[in-house]
């Protein structure tokens, strides 16, 4: 029934923005989505007011609706550095192909495992 649409696994999304060699790191967990609006909208803040250079590592994200792309966006309209983003998943793959994002931001494709990971611009 729900053929090629993911299906949230029911883990709580979650946001922590760390400082990290001179960047911004924002982690994004579990199911990012309306329900981390607030958290979303303060780690962009965080982020605006820090002026690093922004690294979003999505490595553990099990969903994404439009809320975590919008927030992408977000931090791609700040007119600094690209964001760079740590994708592993197929999933956050394909959002970013379908809706253009992923010619907005550098993508670090860490899906496979062993291999030296290549950012894609």
């Amino acid at each position: 029934m729900n053929e090629g649409i993911p299906i949230p696994s029911g883990e709580p999304g979650a946001v922590q923005v760390l400082e990290v060699d001179g960047a911004t790191h924002v982690v994004l967990s579990g199911e990012i989505d309306s329900d981390l609006g607030r958290d979303l909208q303060q780690a962009a803040a965080d982020a605006a007011v820090a002026g690093l250079p922004v690294v979003v590592d999505t490595r553990r994200v099990t969903f994404m609706d439009s809320a975590g792309l919008a927030f992408i966006a977000r931090l791609c309209g700040r007119g600094q550095d690209r964001v760079t983003l740590l994708v592993s998943s197929q999933t956050v793959m394909f959002l970013l192909e379908v809706t253009g994002m992923k010619d907005a931001v550098d993508i670090v494709d860490v899906r496979t495992e062993g291999d030296a990971a290549t950012v894609q611009r």
